[in-house]
């Protein structure tokens, strides 16, 4: 693949792609069967907390990432347009059976999940977006002093229509109705006071054959993941914490990155797998470093100063070096990959939700993001939306909403 090839085909594919993103992922359709097995409720995630659900929360299959415009008019409106959310948020995650709203009122609940709403290890995610804090509100001086519109870095092509807003909501769930219900439910309850400004589905393959699992270019997504069971090392690398330069209120919460990415997969599925390995660093049947031999093995860099085996511009060099003075450069990613079936000359349109949980956004992501600017990977993916937002702390009980904080 040359150079020219790849503008050429990403000039003739942007137009759509937008449209694409806005309109999630089209997965396909499952193959019709003469029995069909008895879906289960799943089980119910805690809702209150010191933090919110979704962030250390294993990654459920299912997702579908919705950034909001607020249209309330007023501080007091839009702490009750998170009231709301809260409140919907927290019957969807628990279940039970929606109200009877008698015989000449509209449903209470659009039945996609049957006359009981099942919590099918559902969260839901609420992230504030820099766009909050303007003058409508009076929040100027409450803004995360590292939140702002998205930086559009030198191998990005960022379509604004599809990047940042004033909320982010995450809504996770093992099954993709359980989703597309939540999203619905949410939606009805708070018509008026949000508009939808982009939204992209995302889907978390199985492992293959075990492990991590992989993304759509059929590596393995997430090996080198912090562990979340390890607390100190959470509080270290995902939440953050007041005081200056924070405000207070951010205590328990963390900068949360969304990245719509594009693998360009019709250029990167002509390429031999030596060098697809090689810019990775991974061998893609097993996941291991070029170095060792199992997925989890350590690289062990020092072994190879001057990039023999894996290149010093391999993704995985790159993204995480594996120095005393990186380590707190590592953060939490959470990707989902996305199905936007094909773009109007018949491409595939497909790629990665990269999803990213930072104590502080600029000492994690964006000073990752630049020492991976100019990688060979970068030749065959588009990142295109997406946006820097902030999830609020957790409702602490069933009298706390999300926000609270925030609005105090």
């Amino acid at each position: 693949m040359t150079t020219l090839d790849r503008r050429g085909f990403l000039a003739a594919s942007a137009a759509t792609a937008a449209t694409a993103g806005l309109a999630g992922s089209a997965g396909s359709a499952a193959a019709m069967t003469s029995a069909h097995p008895a879906a289960t409720g799943g089980a119910a995630l805690p809702f209150h907390g010191v933090h919110q659900q979704g962030i250390l929360t294993p990654a459920q299959a299912a997702a579908s990432f919705v950034a909001l415009d607020v249209t309330a008019a007023s501080r007091a409106e839009l702490a009750d347009l998170l009231k709301t959310i809260t409140e919907r948020a927290r019957f969807l995650t628990t279940g039970g059976t929606p109200p009877d709203p008698g015989l000449t009122a509209p449903p209470r609940d659009s039945g996609v999940l049957g006359p009981n709403v099942v919590p099918d290890e559902l969260t839901v995610t609420v992230s504030v977006g820099a766009s909050l804090f303007d003058g409508r509100f009076g929040l100027a001086d409450r803004k995360p002093a590292r939140l702002r519109t998205m930086d559009e870095f030198p191998d990005d092509a960022l379509r604004r229509e599809v990047c940042d807003g004033d909320l982010l909501l995450q809504v996770c769930a093992a099954n993709r109705d359980t989703v597309t219900h939540a999203v619905r439910e949410i939606a009805r309850a708070t018509r008026g006071a949000m508009q939808v400004r982009w939204r992209q589905d995302g889907f978390v393959s199985p492992p293959r054959p075990s492990g991590t699992p992989r993304n759509l270019m059929g590596f393995k997504d997430g090996t080198g993941n912090p562990g979340t069971s390890d607390a100190s090392l959470m509080s270290r690398l995902v939440w953050a914490k007041g005081g200056a330069p924070e405000p207070s209120w951010v205590t328990g919460g963390s900068y949360h990155v969304v990245r719509v990415i594009r693998m360009l997969v019709e250029f990167w599925d002509r390429v031999n797998l030596h060098e697809q390995e090689s810019m990775i660093g991974r061998r893609r049947d097993t996941g291991a470093p070029l170095t060792a031999s199992a997925e989890h093995d350590d690289p062990h860099y020092e072994n190879d100063p001057t990039g023999d085996v894996i290149q010093l511009d391999a993704h995985i060099r790159l993204a995480n070096p594996r120095t005393h003075d990186t380590e707190d450069q590592r953060m939490l990613r959470r990707a989902y990959n996305y199905d936007g079936g094909l773009d109007a000359n018949g491409n595939l349109d497909m790629g990665l939700v990269f999803v990213a949980f930072n104590q502080d956004l600029d000492r994690q992501f964006v000073t990752v993001q630049k020492r991976l600017a100019g990688e060979p990977l970068a030749d065959y993916i588009q990142p295109f939306g997406g946006g820097y937002y902030f999830a609020l702390p957790g409702a602490r009980d069933s009298s706390d909403w999300l926000g609270r904080t925030m609005l105090a």
